[in-house]
């Protein structure tokens, strides 16, 4: 399988934002021909004012940005996965994924299960349930020869979500992202390899890069494809691109019967 993940970085205009997606993708798919396409977290807007967020919402599958990604995955033959965007359903917003087929047809839809409630390193404040509402179900959805395990970003920390997604039959694991410069230095990396080992699955994570908000936040950027035994398959550098790698889904059987950990759990 070939896949190829995007890496943008997305301010407060939505319309800018749309068509800098739009222009990637089809870079993207122009150069690697790819079977699937990521997009990283909460592409639509990315900012700091709650009305900001307001104005950037959509409901589905009525919304601007999901009937795009609609097109654009008909358009290519390619399966799209929608990193996130922000979902309006009655009063509340959620930080959503939406998955389309070659057909152009919705295969998967999740809402982040894990909000990211934190003060940062640099005594930054993040607080995502103040404007977001939380997901109650694990995601998964099949495409050919694999099924794929849906998270979002602050999700990456929590391995029981991606055991889970295991034990419903993932192969791969989808992280879209938008990891701060603080802690993406010291754990990305770290955490989505870790998830690849613990799970014996490829892991892809489409991120964000660079500075929003005026300058006064930063995304660490780094999207990264691991394979099941914790091998770094590619890596996109500090700008605004894609990364693309081959996947070998055999590799999963062969990590698998070499280190047979399903067998051996007791818990």
């Amino acid at each position: 399988m070939k896949v190829a993940l995007i890496q943008t970085s997305s301010q407060e205009d939505k319309a800018a934002n749309l068509a800098a997606i739009e222009a990637l993708i089809e870079q993207a798919v122009a150069e690697e021909r790819p079977e699937l396409v990521a997009l990283p977290e909460v592409w639509v807007h990315q900012g700091l004012s709650a009305e900001g967020k307001q104005a950037a919402a959509e409901t589905l599958p009525d919304g601007e940005a999901y009937q795009r990604l609609q097109r654009l995955a008909r358009r290519h033959r390619i399966v799209l996965h929608g990193g996130s965007l922000i979902e309006r359903a009655g009063e509340q917003l959620y930080n959503t994924t939406v998955v389309f087929d070659p057909e152009g047809r919705e295969l998967a839809r999740y809402r982040k299960l894990h909000r990211f409630d934190i003060t940062t390193p640099d005594g930054r404040e993040f607080c995502e349930s103040a404007t977001f509402g939380r997901g109650e179900e694990v995601v998964t959805y099949a495409v050919p020869g694999a099924r794929i395990g849906c998270t979002i970003c602050y999700d990456l920390r929590f391995p029981e979500l991606f055991r889970r997604l295991a034990d419903a039959g993932a192969d791969l694991m989808l992280v879209p992202a938008a990891f701060t410069l603080q802690t993406g230095k010291d754990h990305w990396e770290v955490l989505l390899r870790a998830r690849a080992i613990e799970t014996q699955c490829f892991v892809l994570a489409p991120a964000q890069w660079g500075p929003y908000a005026d300058g006064r936040r930063a995304c660490y950027g780094h999207s990264l494809v691991v394979d099941p035994w914790g091998h770094v398959l590619a890596r996109a550098p500090d700008r605004v691109g894609y990364v693309a790698a081959r996947l070998d889904l055999a590799e999963i059987g062969r990590v698998r019967g070499r280190m047979p950990i399903a067998a051996h759990r007791v818990l």
